[in-house]
């Protein structure tokens, strides 16, 4: 340090952040009297809205369904939980109900760049509906159950031939319900748990994954070597918020 720079003592530091801090809560304070709520990130369709117990779009029966397909399409085996166990069917329900469930953060109306298609004009929670009363109407026609009634190999079955598109569905292609069940149910098995899947971060724990840690400095150099560090969420460990 330059011998001519100001010194500042670790008691004035400390008199300064105190200052600061009391100042923030001030605002903070003044802002909830005042009737303005205070900012969260993702306040309309965020991690903080996920807690509550139960579906939020699907009904117990659209659920049911869901769960069945996701635990055939990752079953449990001695690397993890199955993806209902994972809590991919609550992952997409807690997606439907926001907003990727209508396409609302999306650009769906023109003026759009020449040459270049706008997205489906059907929404996932079209999808969904139109595909699941589908897929019950099949399988009532083909086995007198629902898809949750059959057993493993007839939902393969069911599950191969929706894949490549040989089941012929009213109002949607059977393919493009697969594609969509695959791709949201992959999301929800491996995405940070505060969106409904991944619970207990079973994926991450399995891949060796840390999560969404606050620093990895100090582990940049350490190539090709098993760290075993807890996975966090962006919210941070469950264990956190127990009581010791």
């Amino acid at each position: 340090m330059p011998k001519d720079a100001p010194c500042v003592s670790r008691r004035s530091l400390l008199k300064a952040s105190a200052t600061v801090a009391a100042g923030v809560a001030v605002s903070a304070q003044a802002a909830t009297i005042s009737g303005v709520p205070q900012w969260l990130p993702f306040d309309h369709n965020g991690p903080l809205h996920y807690d509550p117990k139960g579906w939020e779009f699907l009904s117990a029966e659209q659920a049911r369904e869901i769960e069945a397909i996701v635990e055939q399409l990752i079953p449990a085996d001695e690397l993890s939980v199955s993806g209902k166990e994972a809590g991919c069917a609550v992952f997409i329900d807690r997606q439907l109900a926001g907003h990727y469930g209508t396409y609302e953060r999306l650009y769906q109306q023109g003026p759009f760049v020449a040459d270049i298609e706008p997205g489906s004009d059907q929404l996932p929670r079209e999808r969904y509906r139109i595909g699941l009363e589908q897929l019950g109407k099949y399988c009532q026609a083909s086995f007198g159950k629902r898809f949750s009634e059959l057993d493993g190999e007839q939902r393969d079955k069911v599950l191969e031939d929706m894949e490549a598109g040989k089941l012929s569905f009213d109002g949607i292609d059977s393919k493009v319900f697969f594609a969509q069940l695959l791709q949201n149910t992959m999301e929800g098995f491996f995405a940070d748990p505060i969106y409904g899947g991944n619970r207990d971060m079973a994926s991450w724990k399995m891949l060796g994954f840390p999560g969404a840690r606050y620093d990895y400095r100090p582990y940049i150099d350490r190539h090709n070597e098993k760290l075993d560090l807890v996975p966090l969420s962006i919210i941070g460990s469950s264990a956190w918020s127990r009581k010791g």
